[in-house]
């Protein structure tokens, strides 16, 4: 096959993700499967509390862990308003990761961030677990595939290649000389506003700080560093640990304060500063 994966052999760490909540038992059910094909397989949890079928919210979640993660991790995420539907399973291996999805556009920020990135349909049935449910394929799919991967099952042998793979329509920002355009793609669970602006458009202009104002719906912010350089209660924005702008409200909610969400548009102003004129 074309692919050359950095790592070779049975893969002991799994990072899963959902929208399945806390409060029934389908995340219990899904690690029950893949415990029961391969019970030294170490799972960790990136979060289930993703937005119920928000795919967009859990690309975002995905795109933001998993290069935290060693080399040879497998990846599964579900968030899958289209269980039972034609929609295919999908299989991404990339020069670090492997991961499973279903091909609804999930991976977008996966394959925006990653090299060398091969796709499988997954159709090979004799790894499913039987009969497959219409409403849970979390279950009966993609927990024994993400199992029998780690015990150093082949990527290709569970289907064929997908060439073309979904990818969500992504809100590039607006790049001007004196300002950037942007929009909150995602709200976490402090109710800090991400931004669809990386860190890396705001530092190649200068540093943080006079040099910037950031505008919502209306108001003013500065750009800061940090969330304590303004008084409790107050908004500003700054680079967060996602590698995006954020806005936020120290010690509170700035979906809440500004009452704003995904969606709402941001510009980032580029301020000229006159030089102090120097005595004598």
């Amino acid at each position: 096959m074309s692919y050359q994966p950095a790592f070779a052999g049975p893969l002991m760490i799994l990072a899963f993700l959902s929208d399945f909540g806390l409060k029934d038992p389908y995340v219990g059910i899904v690690k029950a499967v893949m415990l029961g094909i391969n019970p030294a397989l170490h799972i960790v949890d990136i979060s289930h509390q993703v937005t119920s079928q928000d795919i967009m919210g859990g690309a975002f979640m995905l795109g933001s862990a998993f290069r935290e993660f060693p080399p040879g991790t497998c990846f599964l995420a579900i968030v899958d308003p289209g269980v039972g539907s034609p929609r295919a399973g999908l299989l991404a291996v990339t020069k670090r990761y492997i991961f499973l999805a279903p091909d609804n556009g999930l991976l977008t920020m996966v394959f925006r961030y990653s090299e060398q990135v091969t796709c499988f349909s997954i159709k090979n049935s004799r790894y499913f677990r039987h009969p497959v449910s219409n409403t849970f394929h979390g279950r009966d799919i993609f927990a024994p595939v993400a199992a029998h991967l780690s015990l150093g099952a082949e990527p290709h042998s569970f289907g064929p290649l997908c060439p073309d793979p979904v990818r969500l329509p992504w809100p590039e920002p607006v790049i001007r000389e004196q300002y950037i355009g942007g929009e909150v793609i995602y709200m976490d669970g402090f109710g800090s506003l991400i931004l669809n602006i990386p860190a890396d458009l705001i530092q190649q202009r200068g540093p943080v700080g006079k040099m910037f104002e950031v505008n919502i719906k209306g108001m003013e912010l500065p750009l800061l560093s940090t969330y304590s350089d303004v008084a409790k209660g107050k908004p500003l924005a700054l680079i967060g640990s996602s590698g995006f702008l954020e806005v936020a409200v120290n010690q509170g909610s700035a979906a809440e304060v500004l009452d704003a969400g995904v969606g709402e548009k941001v510009v980032v102003i580029s301020k000229k500063i006159t030089p102090q004129k120097q005595d004598g």
